[in-house]
């Protein structure tokens, strides 16, 4: 066989196209001062994109890399001068925990009896998390796959345009950009950083895998770098530049999730996904707002931590904004691991309710 044939250059080429839309999307985003530019500015000009026809395409094996990079940036929160009360953080994720039962009923009840969707159906799609992990499960099941990665893309991309106004409204975060300066753009972190960041990363990501870890690209790294920074080991941080390019290609990620999508056959899956992502949506503000009147948690770190799925998305937009990322990702961890820890005795339980 050609080793040519192993080469990943083709795809990358076919991607450049998809890329450069991304980025000129998020290049427009910054220049007009839209909070998130390079994830939303990019997400939002490949959705559109993709809405419209063109054949997009996806970043692929480049987007694994992205979560590892990810997860290195996640580690670098967890520092030893990290402040946070451990009885407040245990009673922020016990009453997660509560809030994604009460997500995941919504959901399912929403795609059953609104949606018109099988049951099978309503229960993957309904799932407030763990998307690839949710998607792979459903490929044994009876499931409409088209219903299920279409409601899920569409809740992240509900999600990620209400973050700005939804934080903006509270008043509890700032969204200016924090890196104006254009010679911050060409920092870089020393040989030694860099080697920490690097070995992290492989690390982490051969350790997510050996643990088994849910979505293991991310929060493998993400446990081996928050080891480090915790230890004091390391305080290296990632460039502005490559953290805006992994904001990037997250957005084109979403962006190129509708592509061969058709508004006028698929207008109604469309439009029930979206009204189900505005009510759990409503759902994760409620619980965000009991849980800091009741502890005084950060509002803002609560309700990124609360939002229902997309880890890598989420966790990074609370890095962006400096929103207390330790906190929001060991919220989206526990709540993907109890998912697909529970996911099995949920289906089994449904369908014997409804036998």
């Amino acid at each position: 066989m050609p080793i040519a044939s192993f080469s990943p250059l083709p795809a990358l080429l076919r991607f450049l196209s998809t890329l450069a839309l991304g980025l000129a999307g998020g290049a427009a985003a910054f220049a007009v001062d839209l909070p998130l530019p390079w994830l939303l500015g990019a997400m939002l000009a490949t959705t559109l994109a993709s809405l419209a026809g063109a054949r997009l395409r996806s970043p692929g094996r480049g987007r694994q890399g992205v979560l590892v990079v990810i997860g290195v940036m996640l580690g670098s929160a967890f520092t030893p001068e990290m402040s946070g009360d451990p009885g407040r953080w245990s009673l922020s994720l016990a009453a997660m925990l509560g809030a994604t039962a009460v997500m995941m009923l919504f959901s399912v009840w929403f795609s059953r009896r609104i949606a018109g969707h099988s049951l099978d159906t309503a229960l993957y799609a309904g799932v407030p998390g763990g998307v690839s992990a949710v998607t792979g499960m459903a490929l044994d099941s009876g499931a409409d796959l088209r219903v299920v990665g279409m409601t899920h893309a569409v809740r992240i991309l509900v999600l990620l345009v209400a973050i700005p106004p939804v934080l903006d409204g509270i008043g509890h975060v700032s969204l200016t950009a924090a890196t104006t300066d254009p010679g911050r753009w060409l920092w870089l972190p020393g040989p030694a950083d860099a080697a920490w960041l690097a070995g992290a990363g492989v690390l982490g990501a051969w350790l997510g895998g050996r643990l088994r870890l849910p979505n293991a690209l991310l929060f493998g790294p993400a446990l081996v770098s928050s080891a480090l920074h915790l230890t004091g080991l390391t305080h290296a941080a990632l460039p502005p530049t490559l953290i805006a390019l992994a904001q990037v290609i997250i957005g084109v990620s979403v962006g190129v999730r509708f592509t061969g999508t058709a508004l006028t056959t698929l207008g109604h899956t469309l439009a029930m996904a979206a009204l189900q992502a505005l009510g759990l949506l409503a759902i994760a503000i409620l619980a965000a707002w009991a849980i800091h009147a009741a502890t005084g948690v950060s509002l803002a770190a609560a309700l990124l931590a609360y939002m229902p799925g997309g880890a890598p998305e989420l966790s990074l937009v609370a890095l962006s904004l400096g929103i207390d990322p330790a906190f929001v990702t060991a919220h989206h961890l526990l709540r993907i691991t109890v998912l697909i820890l529970l996911m099995p005795v949920l289906l089994g339980a449904c369908r014997r309710s409804s036998a």
